[in-house]
């Protein structure tokens, strides 16, 4: 069984429960151990880089440094988590300067940062680590004719990496159709869903939200698969708003990538966190219903 350091974040033990349940459960099912981090501090998110760039980058380190310790590969579901988490190790990596002085503040926690693991997203190690063909082998449920819209989201591909096509990615279409499913020409998929926004210019991310919403429509697509929890929460928890403010009158269900993996595998919709959503995902069920 392969260990990653795993950095849950402050989302996903609490508003995106469902995301760390099915998370856990996924990955045990392909031979993955996930060992939470211990003492872990949250990331900065997406604002504090914006407020003091030395001072975020320094809570970052301190989770870096602690999975150094542990020996582990570090592992983050949330995208942001995961951005925040890859550019603090590369550019710690990079430069000398920064990284004696982010070591001179870890000091106080007897920690260092030394740049000896990689930084990943959930998905990456799914998709790169285990492998796709290894995913569709574990697949017992396929959910033939569920059209999926896979949205990335802004930030899972911002880290640009050598292999990776940031302006055409593929790999979430490709752990779709391993788990069966009919992974559709998504064009929305990597749009901004207005993070944060909501908070300072309502009207503005209820516009983005909606654009990805009628996105989905246009293609017929049963369910947007994301993996962020801030992207679920925008896509799903503010649909009735949107649909108040454009008049429109959207109930498309938005699910974690891992609860459709899980129910392809023939895992337990209650301990993938299914059941506990906002906007129905009944008919989704109905694709692997032995395993529903």
């Amino acid at each position: 069984m392969s260990t990653y350091s795993y950095f849950p974040g402050c989302s996903l033990e609490k508003m995106a429960l469902s995301y760390h349940q099915s998370a856990m459960q996924t990955t045990n099912a392909v031979g993955i151990e996930l060992k939470e981090i211990d003492d872990w501090n949250c990331c900065g998110a997406t604002t504090y880089f914006h407020v003091d760039e030395l001072l975020a980058t320094t809570l970052v380190a301190r989770n870096l440094a602690i999975a150094e310790e542990a020996g582990h590969d570090f592992v983050a579901p949330c995208s942001a988590c995961f951005k925040n988490a890859y550019f603090a190790s590369k550019y710690l990596k990079e430069d000398e300067d920064l990284a004696n002085h982010i070591n001179y503040a870890l000091e106080q926690d007897n920690l260092k940062f030394s740049g000896s693991i990689e930084v990943k997203h959930l998905m990456e190690v799914f998709v790169d680590d285990v492998g796709v063909e290894e995913i569709q082998e574990r697949t017992t449920h396929p959910l033939k004719g569920l059209r999926v819209a896979p949205y990335y989201g802004c930030q899972i591909v911002r880290p640009k990496k050598d292999h990776e096509d940031v302006e055409n990615p593929q790999f979430f279409e490709e752990l779709i159709t391993a788990i069966g499913a009919d992974a559709i020409n998504y064009a929305y998929r990597l749009r901004c869903c207005g993070g944060s926004l909501i908070i300072t210019s309502r009207e503005a991310a209820l516009t983005l939200v909606r654009n990805l919403l009628q996105s989905a429509v246009d293609i017929e697509a049963d369910v947007i698969a994301t993996a962020c929890p801030l992207c679920q929460t925008n896509l799903e928890v503010y649909q009735m708003q949107v649909n108040q403010e454009f008049g429109t009158d959207f109930s498309i269900p938005i699910m974690y990538f891992t609860q459709l993996m899980g129910l392809a595998m023939g895992l337990p919709k209650k301990k993938l966190g299914i059941g506990t959503e906002f906007i129905s995902t009944d008919k989704i069920l109905t694709y692997a219903k032995e395993a529903a």
